[in-house]
C-alpha cells in the first residue's frame, strides 16, 4: 500500500512540475499572438518595411548596412532599430474600444515588419502608429491577432518612430564630408550682415581670400586652412518630418540667414540655406536659440541643425584676422 502511495505522490509532483514549467514558457497571452522580439542565432541581417504599397530594406552587407541595396545606412539609425527589434516586449493589451477608435476610424495603414537571419524568417508583426500612448503605437503579430502596446525596457521614447519607409530618414545625417583637399571654392553670404560675408577660392592648396568688393589682404592663412579643414564632418540633428507643407513653404518664403555654396574639385555643388526656427510651433516671435533649420538643393527636405554642429563653418569674416 505504501509503495503504491508512494508512487501516487512522485506522479503527482511529476504533473505539477511539468505545468509549471510549461506556464513559465508561455505568455499571458498565447506566445503566437504576442512574441515580437527577433531572437537569432548570430545576428539580424536583414529587415523589411511595407507599407501601402511601398517597401524599405535594411540589409547588411559585409560590415555594413546599406538602405535598399544602394545607399550606406545611418549607424545609429540601425543600432536603435535592432534594440527595438531585439528587446520590445509587451506594455498593455489593447481594449476593442481603442483599437477602433485610435486604428479603424483613422484608417491607419500598418507597417509590415519582416526580420530576417540570412535568409531565414525571424519573426514578422505589423506596427499600427498612433500617438495614443507615450510609445508611438499599437502592433499585432497578424492582422487577425490581438493588439497591445509594445516598449523596449529602459526606454520611454517613441519606438514607432524607428519603423520609417522614409529612405532620407535611413541616410547619414551629414551635410558636408569633406576633406580640405576635395573643396575648390566656398562663399558664405551672411544675409543678416552683409559685410561679413566672403569667399574663398583654393588653387593648388594655395587659398585666397574674398569679400563683395574684391580681394582681401592681412588675414591669416592658417586660419583659412583650419576654416577649410572643418567641412570634414558638418552633420545635422534631424529631419524636420513634423513639419505641415504649409509651414514648410512659408519657411522658405522668408529671407534667410545664412547661404554656405561649397564647390568640390570634382565640380559638384551644394549649397545649404539656413532660417530661424521657433522654439515653439505655436509662436512666431520665440526663436529656438540652439537651433536652425536648413535645406541643401540636393535634399528635398527641411532639416534641423544645432548651432553646436553649424558654428564652425559660418564664421565671420573678421575671424580670418588675428585678434
Amino acid at each position: 500500500m505504501n509503495k503504491i502511495l508512494i508512487r501516487i505522490c512522485v506522479f503527482f509532483i511529476v504533473i505539477v512540475l511539468f505545468l509549471l514549467i510549461l506556464l513559465r514558457s508561455r505568455s499571458p497571452f498565447g506566445r503566437d499572438n504576442s512574441s515580437f522580439a527577433s531572437e537569432p542565432k548570430e545576428e539580424i541581417t536583414k529587415i523589411e518595411f511595407s507599407e501601402n504599397g511601398k517597401k524599405l530594406t535594411l540589409e547588411k552587407k559585409g560590415e555594413a548596412w546599406l538602405v535598399n541595396d544602394k545607399s550606406e545606412a545611418r549607424k545609429s539609425g540601425v543600432l536603435f532599430i535592432l534594440r527595438i527589434l531585439k528587446e520590445i516586449k509587451i506594455k498593455s493589451p489593447v481594449s476593442q474600444d481603442l483599437y477602433n477608435t485610435e486604428i479603424s476610424a483613422k484608417k491607419i495603414a500598418p507597417v509590415k515588419v519582416k526580420v530576417y537571419e540570412k535568409r531565414s524568417l525571424l519573426k514578422s508583426f505589423f506596427v499600427y502608429k498612433t500617438t495614443s500612448n507615450n510609445y508611438g503605437n499599437i502592433m499585432k503579430i497578424k492582422e487577425a491577432s490581438k493588439p497591445f502596446i509594445v516598449y523596449v525596457p529602459g526606454y520611454d521614447g517613441n519606438i514607432g518612430s524607428g519603423f520609417m519607409l522614409n529612405e532620407l530618414f535611413w541616410r547619414p545625417y551629414t551635410v558636408f564630408n569633406l576633406l580640405p583637399s576635395e573643396i575648390a571654392s566656398v562663399n558664405l553670404e551672411n544675409l543678416s550682415d552683409t559685410s561679413s560675408s566672403f569667399s574663398i577660392i583654393n588653387k593648388n592648396n594655395h587659398f585666397f581670400l574674398s569679400g563683395p568688393s574684391g580681394n582681401l589682404t592681412g588675414w591669416d592663412s592658417s586660419l583659412v586652412a583650419r576654416y577649410i579643414s572643418y567641412f570634414a564632418y558638418v552633420p545635422f540633428e534631424s529631419w524636420a518630418f513634423k513639419l505641415e507643407e504649409p509651414e514648410k513653404k512659408s519657411i522658405e518664403a522668408q529671407k534667410p540667414l545664412y547661404k554656405l555654396t561649397v564647390i568640390t574639385s570634382g565640380g559638384k555643388k551644394v549649397v545649404l540655406t539656413l532660417w530661424l526656427m521657433h522654439s515653439d510651433k505655436d509662436s512666431s516671435e520665440k526663436n529656438d536659440s540652439d537651433r536652425l533649420l536648413g535645406k541643401t538643393d540636393d535634399k528635398d527636405e527641411l532639416f534641423i541643425m544645432r548651432y553646436f554642429d553649424i558654428d564652425p563653418v559660418i564664421k565671420k569674416r573678421s575671424y580670418f584676422y588675428q585678434k
